[in-house]
């Protein structure tokens, strides 16, 4: 298309999947069911800390960020993707796509962030036990998390914003979703400071959590091997290890994704990874944190009980 053509319509259509008319319902059944497992599993999470007073400690009130992040993510990307997979003509507005890409982003960018600040907050636990409540308190605990949230969504303003001000020459968005590549790629005019941006916020991102992880869990893993402690050890196993889990299915999922649109030959092996990123760690997160965190997997275990335990 002639690159002085500029689009003005608001609407966009999106390309989708090419699925087969006899996998269209199965796949938005299966989509629905993990759509609706990862609400109950992260809300009744979110609720299970709220109303349990011995859960009112830093390292839960660190996770409800994750699981309120986990649900916003996925509520603004799969029920769109359902609608689109049964639908003929798919069709967003610019607007509505934009809004999708941001959420989609800080989803992103936001796992990365709070992971961060837990990973702090279990260094704290093991290497400074004495010091931990004076340390991580609320007010700590309120600033950690703001800064998460405030650095994802200003570093995801900026990508947004360097796409929102060019004009448009296309109206396909070739992907299943509205991301920040599929957006730019609307325009045919010079978008290198789309790329370098896009680089500096993927590089920045990945560097500063797998620094940050790896130096907080090599502190740990040297003072619980300087002070040989079979207790210290068993704590820092059963809080840490439901951390690492989740970081690294996020971490390697979020690889996938960005390794996989370096490579347009498989366009649909792309769009079902940047799904996976989604769906996966919202789906297992409480699940892994419930299993391996022993004060909430020993209360779901008694409020079960209760409900199963006839009056």
């Amino acid at each position: 298309m002639d690159s002085n053509i500029t689009i003005s319509s608001n609407i966009l259509q999106i390309q989708g999947f090419n699925i087969s008319p006899e996998f269209t319902y199965p796949l938005f059944f299966l989509i629905l069911f993990f759509y609706f497992s990862l609400l109950c599993s992260n809300i009744g999470v979110l609720v299970l800390i709220i109303t349990e007073r011995s859960l009112h400690q830093p390292m839960y009130m660190l996770f409800c960020n994750l699981s309120v992040n986990d649900l916003i993510g996925n509520t603004v990307l799969l029920p769109r993707l359902m609608t689109d997979i049964i639908s003929t003509e798919r069709f967003i507005t610019y607007n509505q796509c934009v809004a999708q890409a941001f959420y989609s982003h800080t989803f992103g960018s936001a796992s990365h962030m709070i992971l961060i600040i837990m990973a702090v907050d279990r260094y704290v636990a093991i290497c400074h036990p004495l010091r931990y409540s004076s340390i991580m308190t609320i007010r700590t605990v309120v600033g950690l998390s703001v800064s998460a949230w405030g650095a994802s969504i200003v570093l995801v303003s900026v990508l947004i914003g360097l796409t929102v001000r060019l004009s448009r020459c296309r109206s396909l968005i070739q992907n299943a979703y509205c991301d920040n590549a599929s957006l730019f790629k609307l325009s045919c005019e010079d978008v290198s400071v789309n790329n370098i941006y896009g680089l500096f916020f993927t590089v920045l991102l990945f560097s500063s959590s797998m620094g940050s992880i790896a130096v907080t869990y090599f502190r740990i893993a040297l003072v619980c091997r300087v002070k040989k402690s079979k207790e210290l050890n068993n704590r820092a196993l059963q809080t840490c290890a439901s951390h690492l889990v989740l970081y690294l299915i996020m971490l390697w999922s979020g690889f996938l994704t960005i390794i996989l649109h370096r490579f347009p030959n498989y366009p649909d092996l792309r769009k079902i990874a940047y799904i996976l990123f989604h769906v996966v760690p919202a789906n297992v997160n409480p699940i892994i944190y419930g299993m391996h965190t022993r004060s909430l997997r020993d209360i779901i275990v008694q409020r079960l009980s209760r409900k199963v335990t006839p009056s």
